[in-house]
């Protein structure tokens, strides 16, 4: 039952990511990313401070600032947030789309690396194959090689350190805490990008509803998306990450009129393969041990 509650959080995060991405591709036009972040980053926070209130849950505390994994994380959320919305304002949403497909790929490395986790030569590969893919999307050399997308590349670096830590972070935090310290660092960094951003702008009554529903739904899909890394089997749920290409590509095709070149769409198949054949050998391995410890006793 957890991994189903995890399988429908995850889609539903995944659906939700790719419409904000849509949203903010579209603000992005007009309005500066310093001006998109800040305005996004605070109406969320408000949104979740009301939840917070609503159900009385404890918001913000102290113990959760002194804890190192929590500032970490938080630091990652922001650069993450940063380099991809700069990205979505200056290349496809198709394309960096595909790029964040990589961050399970990204996870698995990082478990190995950082975390001391026994990755063997199987799993290894499938990481280095799924960054062959990032290769191709990015295409390097190439006449369609475009500069932009080592900022989607850098994104998905952060995004990834972010959900490598989240899920070592203690199940005693709420996820609307952690959701709202994402949000106030989005904040601050559009706070930052300030100086070398372009001058704000006045909002039109439509861009104004549309930086709201983006605050709305950023914070719903946000939530979604901590509920479903900590419930369930993680090797069961994270492959439905991959949801999130398909909505996209439907969006920027059907809506931007975007035409993903084949680069890319080979790119993105080799790096969801690989992702997915990463986490059903952690399966494996996961039942394997399961049903050694349960012979021995």
């Amino acid at each position: 039952m957890e991994n189903l509650r995890g399988i429908f959080f995850m889609t539903v995060a995944m659906a939700s990511f790719a419409l904000e991405d849509l949203i903010i591709k579209i603000l992005s036009k007009d309005i500066p990313v310093s001006q998109i972040l800040i305005s996004v980053g605070i109406v969320s926070v408000c949104i979740f401070i009301i939840i917070g209130k609503i159900q009385k849950i404890p918001i913000i505390r102290s113990k959760d600032i002194q804890n190192p994994l929590i500032f970490f994380r938080t630091i990652s959320d922001m650069l993450g947030a940063i380099f991809i919305v700069y990205a979505i304002s200056l290349i496809s949403l198709s394309t960096v789309s595909s790029y964040l497909q990589a961050i399970p790929l990204l996870v698995t490395a990082g478990s190995a690396i950082f975390f001391k986790e026994k990755v063997g030569w199987r799993r290894w590969s499938a990481v280095i194959v799924g960054f062959c893919g990032v290769i191709l999307i990015l295409k390097p050399g190439m006449n369609s090689f475009q500069s932009n997308s080592i900022l989607a590349f850098i994104g998905i670096f952060f995004l990834g350190l972010r959900d490598l830590i989240t899920r070592n972070v203690k199940s005693d935090i709420s996820s609307l805490s952690i959701s709202i310290y994402a949000f106030l660092a989005t904040t601050i960094g559009g706070v930052l990008l300030i100086p070398i951003s372009n001058t704000f702008v006045v909002l039109s009554s439509l861009q104004l509803y549309l930086i709201l529903l983006s605050a709305v739904i950023a914070s719903f899909s946000y939530f979604m998306l901590v509920l479903a890394t900590r419930k369930g089997d993680v090797s069961v749920i994270s492959p439905f990450r991959y949801t999130r290409l398909l909505f996209a590509l439907i969006l920027a095709v059907f809506i931007l009129g975007e035409r993903p070149d084949i680069y890319t769409l080979v790119g993105a198949t080799i790096i969801i393969l690989s992702g997915c054949y990463t986490f059903w050998r952690e399966y494996l391995i996961k039942k394997n041990k399961y049903i050694n410890n349960k012979s021995v006793r």
